[in-house]
């Protein structure tokens, strides 16, 4: 047996002819049988009953260390269940379940951290700390459908929002193949992909040229640039008008619909003059409007609009022909609501936060 598999982040970060470099004195079907419970049965090499004792505990020694789950939090309902991970370097995020009545969608993170510095997200105040791997992101999933199996659901995670801990597109090598290893091993649809971005424009570009074509979220929360780079400081290198030509190429390659998130802010982005420059980036461009309160953090003063505001914005939107979409707060009592996952106290190493310049960002993008 060769054990000079190389050192991986995450067992699923190792590749099919990889398992045949590490099993190389066993049949074909061993490895057959370790991909297809790793994938197929959502079972770890060393828990497979299948494979002989001697090769199970050899696989414990060779197998790169499983994401271990430090904690669990739920809502009474079941309804939403949100997992703190240790990381094979002790570094440590949060990955959220939510549970609908026809899906269950994880919302997974895809950096320790975030250097975007969003003031009003959790993340975003706790800073940068490094990239996932491809296989840190989709473990996140497969911990997932193994709660939902032991929850006798007998079935795995039908949808995937990277809307998690960290910026999407600022990991994008490792998203990508994330989402091509999810679609084509645990048959999860393209279309059942999310992927979130503040507005990084050539990443946007990046995507529309992947050949799975996932569903696009811009967390936009202002129309206008004064207000939207007060509070996401990437508009400041990519301001709203160059994100609007991003999204048009998007739209362009891809023919599909561009969803704008907006969290709602009491007395900061909700006014009825909000509502009209957001309806008419929306209607430019075609895009669906989900709308959400603010979720409050400790690090942001402002807390978010009432539901009479929300329900008032809406109509507004739609008096002026957008398509809106009113989102319901999951998980908030466990702070895994969208914009609480920060995970503060667990990291390794000093945080980094978004360089002033573009150049300096792009080196960041690439940096693990």
């Amino acid at each position: 047996m060769n054990n000079t598999l190389p050192l991986y982040p995450s067992v699923f970060d190792v590749e099919y002819d990889q398992w045949s470099k590490l099993l190389e004195d066993q049949p074909d079907y061993r490895i057959k049988q370790v991909w297809e419970g790793l994938y197929r049965s959502f079972t770890l090499p060393h828990e497979l009953t299948s494979l002989p004792k001697a090769l199970r505990e050899k696989l414990i020694e060779l197998s790169p260390k499983a994401l271990e789950v430090v904690s669990e939090l739920k809502t009474d309902n079941m309804t939403t269940i949100k997992w703190l991970l240790r990381l094979h370097d002790s570094n440590q995020i949060e990955t959220v379940l939510m549970r609908y009545n026809r899906r269950d969608t994880v919302c997974v993170s895809t950096q320790v951290g975030c250097a975007m510095g969003c003031g009003f997200c959790a993340t975003g105040q706790a800073g940068f700390f490094r990239q996932l791997s491809a296989g840190e992101i989709v473990e996140q999933v497969f911990i997932a459908s193994r709660r939902l199996r032991a929850l006798g659901a007998n079935q795995r995670a039908s949808n995937v929002v990277f809307m998690g801990m960290g910026e999407p597109l600022a990991n994008f090598a490792a998203l990508i193949r994330a989402i091509g290893l999810m679609n084509r091993e645990f048959a999860i649809g393209a279309r059942s992909f999310t992927v979130s971005t503040v507005g990084i424009a050539p990443g946007i570009r990046r995507l529309a040229e992947v050949p799975i074509q996932v569903n696009l979220a811009v967390s936009l929360h202002a129309a206008n640039d004064a207000l939207r780079s007060s509070l996401l400081p990437i508009n400041k290198s990519y301001p709203i008008s160059v994100l609007m030509e991003a999204i048009n190429d998007y739209r362009s390659a891809t023919n599909r619909r561009v969803s704008f998130e907006w969290a709602m802010m009491d007395s900061v982005n909700d006014s009825d003059k909000d509502a009209r420059e957001l309806a008419e980036l929306a209607l430019e461009v075609g895009a669906h409007i989900n709308l959400i309160p603010l979720n409050s953090t400790p690090g942001w003063p402002t807390s978010g609009s009432s539901l009479v505001r929300v329900h008032e914005f809406a109509y507004l939107l739609e008096t002026l022909g957008c398509n809106v979409t009113i989102r319901s707060t999951r998980g908030a009592e466990i702070a895994a609501a969208c914009g609480q996952l920060a995970n503060r106290n667990h990291v390794v190493g000093k945080a980094r936060r978004l360089p002033t310049s573009v150049t300096a960002f792009s080196d960041l993008t690439t940096s693990k």
